[in-house]
């Protein structure tokens, strides 16, 4: 008998802003070759043109919550950390609540917006009101967990955390949550406190916790207090390259160009890409950079590069998507990622994929499986600058990163992630089954 997966996404191809949908997708591509398996993903939104063939796709906006009898014995008890405009507030009658637009507690004012159908209108995007569509997000999967037959819930990431919660409150059924990365990563050690909770909460909740590294599981075990026992780490892979991705474009200049591609964020570490930039310039001059993203240090950024006179050498191309981040791959003559703190790192697998060399920073999980990578320390200026002016002026140094990359990204593949994925569900179930 197949084992069903009822997974809690919050984004799913082609609407995705960065590596967390991207590793959701090829995870449950990966899942779709797995024999006796199947997976239900709910997302907040559906768009209607997200790609099915894997998969079965719930959008929570397509749910009507309406006159729905809401098992919610412990929910509101797991869910009054997050705050909105005020806590979560509890009632009595579920219909009544439904019945209403806007309830009074103690004098605090609450609102659940449902439109016709009695559903909740979610944007399923990063905005203001993130917070508020978390939290409606975990109701929806209370009412989807009680509609559905399944066998283990898997939630991606804090913002779905809540929702696990919910279905395994709703069904009994045992949580499994993956930790793409944390909040230590994200603010550098400045941790907001709810969402921290929130992750907390989550990795407490659940029955088996699945890392994306060893560098991830050990933040876990360490920051959030949780018992290694329940904490296995798989890590990611890459979905092969389609043969038209894989035609050639022209840079048009005969120099070398190096790539940054990514958030512009201080988790990246984009000011040491710069000051590296800068070194190299000084050594030779046939060399372009590029910092291809957005973030918030964009503009910090751009005003460093004119401060260090580097502006002519150096390119702004604002966020890329789908096929321009493979256009820009194959122009480029190597790919830098310093991140900071990077609980994996998608983008060079996809740029070894693409015959380009890679420079990982040591502080980023992917460089756990990486042997064919240049490895630097992020805050290594000195060190970055002279593997990129190497790669840059030997060229036989350059072949072999190319040729041995490709090869050993060709290795890492989604079914084999699955499968570890699988053996976390299957110790989960055996555990809630025991206790």
């Amino acid at each position: 008998m197949a084992m069903r997966v009822l997974m809690f996404g919050w984004e799913f191809p082609p609407h995705i802003t960065g590596g967390l949908g991207t590793a959701c997708y090829g995870l449950t591509r990966g899942l779709s070759h797995v024999k006796d398996l199947d997976v239900l993903f709910v997302v907040p939104r559906a768009f209607g043109d997200e790609d099915q063939s894997a998969i079965d796709l719930i959008g929570a906006n397509k749910v009507s919550v309406r006159q729905r009898k809401l098992d919610l014995k412990h929910f509101r008890k797991k869910l009054d950390y997050i705050e909105v405009d005020s806590k979560l507030v509890p009632y009595v009658d579920p219909e009544e609540f439904w019945k209403l637009t806007k309830y009074e507690v103690e004098g605090i004012k609450q609102f659940v917006h449902v439109n016709e159908e009695g559903c909740i209108n979610f944007s399923g995007k990063y905005g203001p009101n993130l917070l508020m569509e978390i939290k409606d997000y975990s109701l929806v999967a209370n009412v989807i967990a009680q509609d559905n037959e399944f066998d283990v819930i898997h939630a991606h990431d804090w913002l779905t955390y809540p929702a696990g919660i919910a279905a395994k409150e709703a069904s009994g059924k045992p949580l499994v949550i993956h930790v793409h990365a944390t909040d230590f990563d994200r603010s550098g050690g400045k941790v907001n406190p709810t969402v921290y909770e929130i992750e907390k909460r989550g990795m407490e909740a659940a029955d088996r916790i699945i890392t994306v590294s060893n560098l991830t599981r050990n933040i876990v075990v360490e920051k959030y207090g949780i018992d290694p026992a329940k904490v296995t780490t798989v890590y990611n892979a890459v979905d092969p390259l389609k043969k038209e991705k894989k035609q050639l474009f022209e840079k048009g200049i005969d120099e070398k160009v190096v790539t940054f591609l990514g958030r512009i964020t201080m988790q990246k570490g984009p000011e040491y890409f710069i000051e590296a930039a800068h070194k190299v310039l000084q050594k030779m001059d046939k060399v372009r950079f590029v910092m291809a993203g957005s973030g918030d240090m964009m503009e910090k950024m751009i005003r460093r590069a004119a401060e260090l006179k580097i502006t002519d050498k150096f390119h702004f191309t604002g966020f890329l998507k789908g096929d321009e981040v493979f256009t820009m791959l194959s122009m480029s003559d190597l790919y830098v990622m310093p991140s900071v703190s990077e609980p994996f790192g998608i983008s060079p697998l996809e740029a070894m994929q693409s015959n380009v060399p890679v420079l990982i920073s040591h502080q980023s999980g992917v460089a756990e499986i990486l042997t064919y990578a240049i490895k630097t320390n992020f805050w290594d200026v000195e060190a970055m600058a002279d593997a990129i002016y190497g790669v840059l002026n030997y060229s036989s140094l350059s072949s072999m990163f190319v040729k041995l990359g490709k090869d050993e990204v060709d290795s890492l593949m989604w079914e084999n992630s699955a499968l570890r994925v699988k053996e976390v569900y299957e110790e989960a179930v055996k555990q809630v089954c025991l206790s």
